[in-house]
């Protein structure tokens, strides 16, 4: 029997799987990767080498307010290890600089004063010459209109960051679901921006498009978006870095937005990059905590199931989901009992400006729920998660025991993804 150890919640369960069914396990090359270095030593050499623009403490320079976005609560971004080597350079360049950090929230709910120092730690929360702001999209007030997207929808920014003498980011690279790679970008759009912004960014049509999935930047639409968004917000320097299995810093890349990033995304598409192994068991998670802290963001780990999964086969999500589903219009699109195929339906007649909240979550669920039964091995309420078209195990091994009675044989293939959302499965299936 082969014992498998998968994140959960701050911790792990193991999973119990007979040898001569166990099909393969995908998982990325950083769990083996050998940094070179310690974190914070990785990105201050990072942040001395910056691609394609000068070092922050030159752009600093005349620029009396400056305004960094930090990832949230949702993301395991190591701000502790980043932001100090950040604030360093800007204290140094433009002592009497004014540092405003901008948590970029997107469509999440704000983040708590608890999480910030998690996150950053007790001592840089409580400076005083270091003000927080938690973005909050549905703030209408809070925003303002900058230009039209490339999809036509508007672009509508905080105004702490359309106000910058200078706007810089910090964030990860890993794979996306639907934009290719998070990081770069990502921070202004959706990050900062208004929630209309980002409805229009994520309308069914670009979610359906071939393009919008994980891995893939060129001709992604949604893609497109972010790129312009950033660009018209002057987004000046970025600091991201990538992360190992056990989140900490294997590698980071500072400077221009788009070029660093691209070279951070080259990095992690290397490094992500596995070959699809299908079977009619596909065994996935959110990589932990933070990630797993709801049924919304296990979306995401589901996509890497559905990118291997035999037509007709069963996904088992392993998802602590302490947090519940994490998105009450998810929850509601499914809970009605609606059929699924009506359920798309309404998604893709939907046009871009009248896309609602969680609606490219959602459609992304359906779209795997069309396809395969899913299993959520998980700590939110059972009735939750049978409500929302889904079924619902204590075990992995009761998991494995529902699907098997599903696909009505007891040998099926099991393909295992330790950490979904860190992974690229290559030769998969286009929806």
């Amino acid at each position: 029997m082969a014992v498998i150890q998968l994140p959960f919640g701050r911790g792990n369960i193991s999973a119990t799987i007979p040898d001569n069914r166990l099909n393969g396990i995908l998982m990325s090359g950083a769990h083996s990767y050998k940094a070179d270095g310690e974190e914070e030593a990785i990105v201050r050499r990072a942040m001395e080498q910056p691609i394609h623009s000068p070092r922050l403490k030159e752009l600093v320079k005349g620029k009396n307010n400056i305004v960094l976005i930090a990832s949230d609560h949702t993301r395991p971004v190591p701000s502790k290890v980043i932001a100090p080597a950040m604030i360093e350079e800007i204290k140094e360049g433009n002592p009497e600089a004014q540092l405003t950090i901008l948590i970029a929230t997107g469509f999440h709910r704000p983040t708590t004063r608890a999480e910030l120092i998690d996150k950053f730690g007790q001592e840089i929360v409580d400076r005083t010459d270091i003000r927080f702001v938690i973005h909050e999209s549905q703030k209408d007030e809070d925003m303002v209109f900058l230009d039209t997207l490339p999809s036509g929808g508007k672009f509508l920014i905080h105004r702490i960051a359309a106000e910058a003498d200078l706007l810089i980011s910090e964030g990860f690279i890993e794979p996306h679901f639907f934009a290719g790679f998070s990081g770069g970008r990502k921070s202004v759009l959706p990050g900062v921006s208004s929630g209309e912004t980002v409805m229009a960014n994520h309308c069914s049509e670009f979610i359906d498009s071939e393009y919008a999935r994980t891995g893939i930047l060129e001709g992604n639409p949604i893609h497109r978006d972010m790129i312009y968004a950033a660009k018209k917000a002057k987004l000046a320097f970025i600091v991201n870095v990538v992360l190992d299995e056990n989140k900490k810093v294997i590698k980071a890349y500072a400077g221009h937005f788009d070029e660093a990033h691209k070279e951070g995304c080259k990095f992690v598409d290397t490094l992500s990059g596995v070959d699809a192994i299908p079977s009619d068991i596909v065994i996935s998670t959110n990589g932990g905590y933070p990630l797993d802290q709801n049924i919304y963001q296990s979306v995401k780990g589901m996509t890497a199931a559905e990118a291997t999964c035999n037509p007709g086969g069963v996904i088992i999500m392993v998802s602590s989901c302490m947090d519940g589903h994490g998105g009450e219009s998810l929850y509601d699109t499914f809970a009605g009992g609606e059929d699924k195929n009506a359920i798309m339906k309404r998604f893709l007649d939907t046009p871009r400006d009248k896309t609602v909240p969680d609606q490219w979550e959602s459609q992304i669920l359906c779209r795997i729920l069309l396809k395969h039964k899913v299993i959520m091995v998980t700590k939110a309420p059972k009735e939750m998660v049978c409500d929302m078209q889904m079924d619902y195990a204590d075990t992995v091994e009761e998991a494995i025991s529902m699907a098997d009675d599903y696909l009505n044989k007891t040998d099926a293939k099991i393909t295992v993804i330790p950490d979904g959302v860190s992974v690229i499965v290559r030769n998969y299936k286009q929806s």
